[in-house]
């Protein structure tokens, strides 16, 4: 039951995310110029860590976890060309938002959110220690993940109640996919290729969808700051894994 008690703070995490992106829609850029590097950051030094460790158990070289990595980009890059339809030349994409796009996206981190939370529950069925390890963690970057899920939705023109909806769905994954673990036990050459398929659509939506999206909305000469935001995100993401390791 710690666990699930550790998740519900991931749901007051997520929450205050998506809340500041509502309160400073207005510099929307800045916010996901921070939280691309906080992706890139999840993406580098927590999951692919994670996947090569539990690669290594099995006595694996990691191959089959990048497998599932390159599959995951370019399944989602798939899904983002398939949803948009797009009609425009390529040179005026950054002047186009697509709602399909910020709803898929979102929704993509939503599971990942789930994911967050069975992490959490499938630590404890390691250790107290080792599920206090990853619930930090988690409930670190999910205040990233509800920031995440809310820009993604502002960005591509959608409703504000239709953010909010998807606000509370991300914040309530972690807490789902905690009870989930409550009830099964995941094998973990399963949960290796579950990781890196996970890494590889963060990846596409962190540099692929959101940091085009912000420097296109950055006004002239705003191209150095959103990189030093960027690379601050990915150093905070950096810190957060130290700590909690």
């Amino acid at each position: 039951m710690t666990a699930l008690a550790l998740s519900f703070l991931t749901f007051v995490s997520t929450a205050l995310g998506g809340l500041l992106a509502l309160k400073f829609r207005d510099r929307l850029h800045h916010l996901l110029g921070f939280t691309a590097g906080v992706m890139l950051g999840v993406v580098a030094f927590d999951l692919l860590p994670e996947v090569f460790e539990l690669s290594g158990a099995q006595g694996e070289n990691g191959l089959k976890a990048m497998v599932a990595l390159v599959a995951g980009f370019l399944l989602f890059h798939a899904l983002e060309k398939f949803v948009l339809v797009h009609t425009a030349h390529e040179e005026e994409y950054a002047h186009h938002a697509h709602p399909h796009v910020g709803v898929v996206s979102a929704l993509a981190l939503i599971s990942h959110s789930f994911l967050d939370g069975a992490g959490i529950g499938l630590a404890f069925q390691v250790s107290d220690a080792a599920g206090i390890t990853v619930a930090l963690a988690v409930i670190a970057h999910d205040f990233c993940d509800g920031l995440n899920t809310v820009g993604l939705m502002l960005l591509h023109r959608n409703k504000t109640s239709h953010s909010v909806v998807m606000l509370v769905l991300d914040a309530l994954a972690p807490v789902l996919g905690a009870a989930s673990t409550l009830a099964f036990t995941l094998p973990p050459d399963l949960l290796v290729l579950y990781l890196g398929g996970f890494a590889g659509v963060l990846l596409y939506i962190g540099v692929a969808d959101i940091l085009p999206q912000a420097h296109s909305q950055a006004g002239p000469g705003a191209s150095l700051r959103l990189i030093g935001l960027t690379a601050l995100g990915a150093a905070v993401m950096y810190g957060v894994v130290r700590a909690a390791g």
